[in-house]
């Protein structure tokens, strides 16, 4: 049967340690369009940002849980990037590596046409930018 679709993107949650940094990152050095924050049980917020149509979550609490294990592809199994596309791949990695984030895969094509980046969040979640010419 499969899913039927109700809206062209998904809506993404990442708990974080430290609601300001996160902040700095994806709404500062990102770009992402703060559009709310919502109060969380036990004390927490949600800060509510806009990626294109994609709504990403950022759940900041009083009493974080334990940290996934870092290290990307390698560091485990479950979740461990996700995929924005984007025009400027150069300009935004540059950005990043000013603002101090990690870059543990620099700017390389993948593919003819195709060019990715890996940056780490400030928890050490990666992010993949993927540019293409085509």
């Amino acid at each position: 049967m499969g899913a039927k679709l109700t809206k062209d993107s998904i809506d993404l949650g990442i708990v974080v340690s430290d609601g300001p940094a996160a902040l700095a990152f994806y709404r500062d050095t990102l770009g992402f369009e703060h559009v709310a924050d919502t109060p969380m049980g036990g004390g927490g917020t949600m800060h509510r940002l806009m990626c294109g149509t994609s709504l990403i979550k950022v759940i900041s609490g009083t009493n974080p849980p334990s940290k996934a294990p870092p290290g990307g592809l390698q560091g485990g199994y479950g979740y461990r990037y996700w995929t924005i596309s984007v025009s400027n791949l150069d300009e935004l990695v540059a950005a990043c590596a000013t603002g101090g984030y990690n870059v543990p895969v620099a700017a390389r094509e993948i593919r003819p046409g195709v060019r990715i980046a890996m940056v780490e969040d400030p928890d050490g979640n990666w992010v993949e930018f993927l540019e293409s010419s085509q």
